[in-house]
């Protein structure tokens, strides 16, 4: 074997290591956004959060188009509660597929973060025309009518939808609770 050989098995190795690893990395986290439980932050150390923002950051800068890179990197930016991060990565997926209803559904959970409630209900509403069972949008939809707008009443659409889906999840205790209390309602939003 010459030093070329050995130079082109190395590199080959290392992005084998480092596409697995993204893939492992997007598989848990879309399995994490099929459950109905927000993935709590510090859930990885903040040593494994740089690793993956870094090895991540690497492969959109030489691939800006790869969709996975850039949707692992929004969420590890939502994870690690770096808001307009996590925006900015979501929008350069949602530019790849401006459809996805799960990115849709983060991005307008870290807009949601940052106070613009008008932008985090958008993002919902266009989730709830591309899906209209979307969980996540129905539960985030009320939660920033009640909590952060002051409205309950226009969150009550959104809750009763969900609760017919899906009535017996922890998720779903959590929204009778609100409905029965409206000025009480201070939840977290759910990814």
């Amino acid at each position: 074997m010459n030093k070329d050989s050995i130079l082109i098995a190395v590199v080959a190795l290392v992005v084998g290591l480092l596409g697995g690893y993204l893939v492992f990395s997007i598989s848990n986290a879309g399995k994490a956004q099929q459950t109905n439980a927000a993935i709590p932050v510090g859930s990885g150390s903040s040593a494994d959060y740089t690793q993956r923002i870094d090895q991540a950051e690497k492969i959109v800068a030489q691939d800006p188009k790869n969709l996975n890179a850039w949707i692992s990197l929004g969420n590890d930016y939502f994870d690690t509660e770096q808001s307009q991060k996590a925006i900015n990565a979501y929008s350069k997926a949602l530019e790849i597929e401006p459809n996805n209803p799960n990115v849709l559904t983060d991005q307008g959970v870290m807009f949601r973060k940052i106070g613009w409630y008008d932008k985090a209900l958008a993002n919902f509403e266009k989730t709830l025309k591309i899906d209209p069972n979307h969980l996540q949008s129905l539960f985030n939809a009320g939660i920033v009518y009640a909590v952060d707008m002051k409205q309950p009443d226009k969150a009550v659409p959104y809750w009763n939808k969900y609760l017919k889906l899906d009535s017996n999840s922890p998720t779903a205790n959590q929204i009778r609770g609100f409905m029965e209390q409206p000025g009480k309602a201070a939840a977290p939003a759910k990814k």
